[in-house]
């Protein structure tokens, strides 16, 4: 890796708290270092209209999002992605399935921003080193065969990585940025918008308006200049319950509540649960009490509900990040999770559930309306 100028800002006509700043590789820089082959542009490309088939009443199945909390150990996600992609193979016909590769985490208030922003896991902030490494495993997850999830949070870095994700979250801290919003609307790849942390659907209903239409608004370009952006909008968009402040909301009147707020907003019904966080009550095992409902209400003749999200790792829990040396192999250093065999046996319970209600649905989604 290149040595990286670092010079001080604090001239007096600066900004007075910006003390330093490193000079990173461009975006092309760092693409022609990493090079995605065509084979694994045709792969993204084909997942990322396989998803938007299902937004778009194309596809039967259900997209499940699946995978670890956030990424620190590109060693053990690939461990984890080479456990995944059978299982994913043999519930295709049903589920289509996406691995959680989160690499950047917006906090609330202190703690770990994540691989691209501190790799090292000790606070050297080393980022052009996690965004060679975030690239790197994007690249292996490609050649295994797996789509990708991540959450799109700093506006810059869609731009090293973009065009090997496909399917991107705007989280429940940003679903009010008019920064991600615009950022959003030029993403190739699907988005999924969370509900705000305290419950309100307002912000990820706007949200989803507002990245459907073009924008234009102040990025930089492959050779990390500054420039101005113009988007077309991004027409494959979806909002994803995660619950809040009040509790839960997957059960059957808080899908029928949202659903009445996206056809007010002019949206499609598309829902995705996140089996996670205050739906669970921040409980891994809560997830599998999720998902069943989840699976119950699409038996039941649920037509919004177009996929599920689940926080799933090697071993399950979480571990306090205390230690590189000390930290166990494949656990969760941010959110608890499942461990493999619960979620093997939880998406095989889902894809059985499933099956026939899923091909009904679709059958049912192409007559005209009177005719259902």
């Amino acid at each position: 890796m290149q040595t990286l100028e670092m010079f001080t800002t604090n001239n007096g006509s600066d900004h007075a708290n910006g003390t330093t700043r490193r000079r990173l590789p461009t975006p092309r820089e760092v693409r022609a270092r990493q090079p995605a082959s065509s084979e694994a542009l045709r792969f993204v490309a084909a997942s990322r209209q396989g998803l938007a088939d299902i937004l778009h009443r194309r596809g039967h199945r259900l997209i499940a999002v699946v995978g670890p909390c956030s990424i620190h150990d590109p060693e053990a996600a690939v461990q984890y992605a080479r456990k995944l992609k059978p299982l994913a193979d043999e519930i295709s016909d049903t589920l289509l399935v996406v691995m959680r590769a989160y690499f950047e985490k917006p906090r609330t208030a202190l703690g770990w921003k994540g691989l691209i922003n501190d790799p090292h896991l000790n606070d050297t902030f080393h980022v052009e080193h996690g965004l060679a490494l975030a690239r790197d495993l994007l690249l292996q997850l490609a050649a295994i065969g797996l789509p990708v999830a991540t959450e799109a949070l700093d506006p810059l870095a869609p731009q090293y990585i973009e065009e090997l994700v496909s399917w991107s979250a705007i989280g429940a801290r940003t679903a009010e940025s008019q920064t991600h919003r615009e950022m959003a609307s030029g993403l190739g790849s699907v988005i999924g918008v969370k509900n705000g942390t305290n419950g309100a659907l307002a912000p990820a209903i706007n949200a989803l308006r507002a990245a459907a239409r073009p924008h234009r608004f102040l990025g930089i370009d492959a050779d990390g200049r500054v420039a101005v952006v113009h988007t077309a909008g991004n027409p494959n968009g979806h909002i994803v319950l995660r619950g809040g402040d009040g509790g839960p909301n997957y059960q059957g009147p808080a899908i029928a509540r949202c659903e009445a707020a996206l056809a007010a907003a002019g949206l499609p019904a598309n829902i995705m649960v996140d089996c996670s966080h205050a739906n669970a009550h921040e409980r891994q095992d809560g997830q599998l009490l999720v998902a069943d409902a989840v699976a119950a209400q699409v038996v039941a003749g649920n037509r919004s509900i177009v996929g599920v999200m689940l926080e799933s790792n090697i071993a399950p829990g979480k571990q306090a990040l205390c230690g590189v040396e000390e930290l166990a192999y494949g656990v969760s250093i941010t959110d608890p999770c499942l461990g493999w065999e619960e979620t093997a046996a939880m998406l095989r319970r889902v894809a059985a559930t499933l099956r026939q209600p899923l091909l009904r649905r679709f059958a049912s989604d192409q007559l005209p309306a009177v005719q259902r």
